[in-house]
């Protein structure tokens, strides 16, 4: 079997047996179960919005009616039992029975040829809404017979009150009388966009024009289930309906949220089928449609959907969850009794090899006699690192740590002392206004010296794995297929399977490598070059003797006053909206430094690898809008 880490579980399991041994329950619980809106999705419109690959129809697949029946079916499986668990937190259960009746409609392509065709506006999008609908409905049937656990004369719809008056025109409320008619419409829908030549107005076919509207008419579906009744929500979900030509969705989007319809509906989108001013964030434009944002629909987003060291927490555990599932796919894996993903990456700081190590104390030397720095002051700074790490929560206490912190507070003992007046009388080793400190950051931006002056390894195990996926779950398993790629590899020759740091760096940076070079939306070249000059620059103001930023800098900032200058059209504002919505970079308003407000650009963790930066947040280089103008050109 191929390498399944390396394809979307959505993409190459062919049964739902195999794809419930390997999903995660992880993306219900952080983004559902914890919402805010929690107990109105299942009535009110939702967006559903995220970058490509963070789980979007991962999610839908799991919340389909027939995943659900099939998780309640076997609750003697511990997988199930999780399954079941998260599904309830995420209101699709109560008291373990189903709550939702829940389908998945992929927006694919053939939904926007419906925009070329010669009629009015809103005569197209009411034939794709029409078609939506049809689908949906008999997805719905599919969904609730696929067990064979009923049949669908078993199936009840109950109408809303005051709509009997619709019954006909969806088929009735039996279960065949509702498919019959849903079978109409999507054939005679399907006839107007898929022919050579599309008819006249007046000749569009009577099932075509003919009015429908299922999800206005029906509030609730009912079914037996084990001699019992249920009353279940019908839910649509839209899978990627950025596919849709934007005044398409435009106008799916305000038909969609009428209040007064209780079918459940989701739209699943990308960040980019968004307007530039509402991923830049910018205050006072949201796509709403004329419609009120938490009033009328509610947007789920997932990423940027809480705190940074949260929303990077959260996703830590969902990542090493859905690999430790992966992982019983990998026969050569299986066989070695491999259960645990992150064992099999060695989170053992690295150590330089005894010739560089005695380069490095030659530097330090020489960095002391350069900087006149007395033997006295060294004990001191050697003390203060010395304490530090004694309690330090890292593992990472090298010797080469020691001796490159040195060198950098030995730097800034030097420009600190520079900046004090001359006293003819004074010691030439005073004490400095602003006293000299070791902690994290110092550590860390050491290492990032380290790896660029040493090729000591920065990016490794379970905790980098993670947090260079940018909270996004395809991304992860492109890094985590790379290495087990490896792994299978050492596996079939009986080698030991973990991999050591020096290896797993060598295989992300290539990988990183390949994932930017495969950028392939709207802009990329513009958005690759942007992010390189940005990482370039962060590398020389990390590498700086006396590492000023402490671990070094990841993004630049722009003065908040300045940003409403950028408007919508503007090619910095195009460009930095791709990059924003493909995972190249990251944003955050309004981020108070200095005594200051910025517009946060922060590289991702793929740029980052690349360019063999820090993961740590918050090192910035101060700009301004015309350089963010100059390297989006």
């Amino acid at each position: 079997m191929a390498n399944p880490f390396l394809r979307r579980a959505t993409e190459y399991v062919r049964d739902d047996t195999s794809f419930l041994a390997i999903v995660s329950p992880a993306p219900l619980t952080t983004f559902l179960a914890k919402n805010e809106h929690k107990d109105e999705i299942f009535e009110f419109p939702v967006r559903i919005i995220g970058t490509p690959g963070s789980g979007k129809t991962m999610l839908a697949t799991l919340a389909e009616f027939k995943m659900v029946e099939a998780i309640l079916r076997d609750p003697t499986n511990a997988t199930n039992r999780d399954l079941a668990a998260a599904l309830a937190d995420a209101g699709f259960l109560d008291n373990g029975k189903p709550k939702v009746a829940a389908v998945r409609v992929p927006m694919e392509s053939e939904y926007r040829d419906f925009w070329e065709l010669p009629y009015d506006a809103s005569v197209k999008a009411k034939l794709v809404f029409w078609l939506v609908q049809a689908r949906a409905i008999l997805g719905l049937i599919r969904n609730l017979t696929a067990n064979k656990t009923r049949t669908i004369d078993e199936i009840r719809f109950i109408p809303r009150a005051a709509y009997e008056a619709h019954l006909e025109q969806i088929g009735g409320l039996t279960g065949s009388g509702i498919q019959s008619r849903a079978l109409d419409v999507q054939k005679a829908i399907y006839s107007v966009g898929a022919g050579l030549r599309p008819p006249k107005l007046v000749a569009l076919p009577k099932d075509a024009t003919a009015p429908y509207a299922p999800f206005d008419a029906i509030k609730r579906i009912e079914i037996d289930w084990y001699g019992e009744t249920l009353s279940l929500n019908p839910l649509v979900m839209l899978d990627d309906v950025h596919a849709l030509h934007h005044e398409q969705l435009k106008m799916m989007f305000k038909t969609l949220s009428h209040r007064e319809m209780k079918f459940g509906r989701w739209m699943m989108m990308r960040l980019d089928a968004l307007s530039p001013d509402a991923v830049l964030q910018k205050p006072g434009t949201h796509d709403t449609h004329d419609r009120s944002k938490t009033r009328d629909f509610i947007d789920i987003k997932m990423q940027g959907h809480s705190k940074k060291v949260t929303e990077r927490r959260q996703f830590r555990t969902m990542a090493v969850d859905m690999a430790d599932r992966y992982l019983p796919s990998v026969l050569a894996l299986k066989n070695r009794n491999a259960t645990s993903f992150a064992r099999l990456l060695s989170g053992e700081a690295p150590q330089l090899s005894s010739a560089k190590l005695k380069e490095l104390e030659v530097l330090a030397t020489r960095d002391q006699e350069k900087l006149n720095i007395s033997y006295s002051r060294k004990s001191e700074i050697d003390k203060l690192i010395r304490n530090y790490l004694k309690n330090a929560k890292s593992y990472d206490r090298a010797e080469e740590v020691t001796l490159q912190m040195s060198r950098i507070l030995m730097n800034r003992y030097s420009i600190r002392r520079s900046k004090l007046t001359p006293d003819l009388f004074e010691e030439t080793d005073p004490d400095v206004k602003v006293p000299l400190k070791a902690d994290s950051d110092v550590a860390e931006g050491a290492r990032v010296q380290l790896n660029h002056q040493f090729e000591r390894p920065l990016h490794f195990g379970i905790n980098d794995l993670c947090d260079m996926s940018n909270e996004n779950a395809e991304i992860f398993l492109q890094y985590a297929g790379a290495l087990v790629a490896s792994i299978e590899t050492r596996a079939i020759r009986n080698q030991d399977l973990t991999i050591n740091a020096k290896t797993q760096e060598k295989i992300l940076f290539e990988k990183a490598q390949s994932i930017m070079n495969g950028w392939a939306f709207p802009h990329a070249a513009s958005v690759r070059s942007m992010v390189d000059k940005i990482g370039i620059e962060c590398i020389q103001k990390s590498l700086l003797p006396n590492a000023p930023l402490g671990y070094g800098a990841n993004a630049i900032a722009i003065p908040e006053s300045e940003m409403p200058d950028l408007a919508g059209e503007d090619n910095a504002s195009i460009v930095l909206k791709q990059a924003i919505a493909n995972g190249a970079v990251n944003i955050e308003r309004n981020y108070g430094q200095g005594g200051k407000l910025w517009c946060l650009i922060e590289l991702t963790g793929t740029v980052n690898v690349v360019h063999r930066l820090t993961f740590k947040r918050g090192g910035f280089l101060e700009k301004n809008l015309d350089y963010l103008r100059e390297i989006t050109v």
